[in-house]
């Protein structure tokens, strides 16, 4: 019996072994593949490292290695879910120095997903902590994300004085590497207070170095940032290649957030030299910021907030582990670069709002001073058998104009179509038909076309800041192709050339 349970104890201790050495094995392997910024890879790897390193110390490494992988793969549900993982395990220690990693890499994850006021705090704190643990290497990339959260509140002036520390103390520790990727990241803030040659000067420094690593996305956002310094100073045919070149880095490397950035550039700078192509750079934007728009989940991350707000005054009463990932955590940062886009996006958002509800105030004017409403009218006026011809009956009058109102309000939705406007009018489709072609002449599809354009016309002629692919979105088309085509269906030429011929 003892030689059984003997031999039992050992074969357990033997498979655990092994489970341990294949845990390993595995975790330098998704390790190395991140390195070569193979992210797919890495999370498979990462994912089957996972299982066989619970209860190990390999398990914190493993989890934050998970986060910061799906950071890069801009999936910040699954990098918040890692990161509390790992931070819960964080807290059964009192390393302030592994504390502090870990804080940083919650602040990128926040930072990812559009909530630098949220990231402060976590970045703070870590400082704090940095502090305590005498580690330059670490307080270098905690003060380096404070400039990102900074700068992405629009606080430049806050924002540089950490940067510039970052940048000295891995100079002074030889580490040229990062020591360029910190100059980078000053020429972003440099650009946000508009200080455009001082970043050129940064960036030209910065960008062949860059071109010598194996470092391709830092490469790319430095390309970025050239190309927008370059375009702030009207320099838009030197800015075109630095922007192509981030493009092509982003696309290779599945990169959404920076590459969005990249066509946005390329837009801006081919729009007086090349239109048809900034038209397709700008068809690439949009794709890509849909793309993004679906992936980001703030109530996610709002709930882990929550979570984890309540846990300050405990972080520092827990003992030790060890870290093996503290050179990991600047590929977080890198990836953050791009968060101005953000903002740029929520303004447009924005402006898209103040047009919607300006046109639902003034639906009334426009029915008055465009044929696209009043044609209809004319249409019924023109086949009325009364004696009258010059006035419908109210009730037909008040059914037109509610349609062509509730057409108004659904194509502010996105989402019109015949049944739509018939259920508003609670009325089927057959008795909604009938009527309006009694009254029109046209179907109920031909009269909701005819409104759209006629708001489409009305849109070019009054927005001219306003570009093709907003005022698609703004007559309920998702694709700007489709909207073309419309246009110069009815009118017989496509926007831009109805634009062209108005100027």
């Amino acid at each position: 019996m003892k030689a059984l349970i003997l031999s039992l104890c050992l074969f357990v201790s033997v498979g655990m072994f092994a489970d341990n050495q294949k845990a390993e094995q595995l975790y330098e392997a998704a390790d190395a593949a991140y390195a070569e910024q193979d992210y797919q890879k890495a999370a498979k790897l990462a994912k089957e490292t996972l299982p066989l390193s619970r209860g190990t110390e390999l398990e914190a490494d493993c989890l934050n290695l998970l986060a910061i992988i799906h950071v890069r793969l801009s999936d910040y549900d699954d990098a918040a879910k890692y990161a509390k993982e790992c931070y819960a395990l964080d807290e059964k220690t009192g390393d302030p120095d592994i504390m502090s990693s870990s804080l940083n890499t919650l602040a990128g994850i926040y930072m990812g997903a559009n909530q630098p006021m949220e990231a402060e705090k976590y970045i703070l704190k870590g400082i704090e902590l940095a502090e305590k643990a005498n580690n330059p290497g670490r307080m270098a990339i905690l003060q380096a994300m404070a400039s990102e959260v900074y700068h992405a509140q629009g606080n430049d002036q806050k924002a540089l004085p950490y940067i510039e520390k970052a940048y000295e103390i891995d100079k002074q520790a030889g580490n040229e590497p990062r020591a360029k990727v910190r100059l980078a990241q000053k020429a972003s803030i440099l650009i946000g207070l508009h200080q455009y040659q001082e970043a050129e000067k940064v960036l030209k420094e910065v960008i062949p170095f860059l071109r010598q690593t194996p470092d391709r996305q830092s490469l790319g956002i430095a390309c970025n940032k050239m190309g927008m310094a370059l375009f702030s100073q009207q320099r838009e045919a030197e800015a075109l290649p630095y922007y192509q070149e981030a493009a092509d880095i982003f696309m290779q490397l599945g990169d959404p957030y920076n590459e969005v950035h990249a066509r946005r550039g390329l837009y801006e700078a081919l729009w007086k030299s090349n239109p048809d192509e900034a038209k397709h750079q700008l068809d690439r934007f949009n794709d890509l910021k849909d793309s993004i728009y679906n992936k980001t989940s703030a109530e996610t991350l709002a709930r882990y907030n929550a979570e984890f707000g309540n846990d300050w005054l405990q972080i520092e009463n827990h003992e030790q582990r060890r870290d093996k990932l503290w050179a990991i955590t600047i590929a977080v940062i890198l990836a953050l670069l791009a968060v101005g886009i953000w903002w740029m996006m929520r303004r447009r958002q924005q402006r898209q709002a103040r047009i919607n509800q300006e046109l639902q105030e003034h639906i009334h004017d426009l029915q008055e001073k465009y044929n696209a409403l009043n044609e209809h009218y004319d249409n019924a006026i023109a086949t009325s058998t009364k004696e009258d011809a010059d006035e419908l009956n109210a009730a037909d009058r008040d059914f037109l104009e509610n349609t062509v109102n509730i057409i108004n309000e659904l194509i502010l939705t996105g989402h019109i179509d015949a049944n739509h406007v018939a259920d508003r009018l609670g009325m089927s489709l057959f008795q909604f038909r009938q009527r309006l072609t009694a009254l029109t002449e046209e179907t109920p599809q031909s009269f909701i076309q005819n409104v759209r354009m006629r708001r489409a016309r009305h849109l070019l002629d009054n927005h001219p800041e306003m570009n093709i692919s907003e005022i698609a979105t703004l007559c309920a088309y998702n694709d700007t192709p489709n909207f073309t085509r419309a246009f110069k269906k009815k009118f017989g030429v496509t926007p831009t050339q109805y634009l062209e011929r108005k100027e």
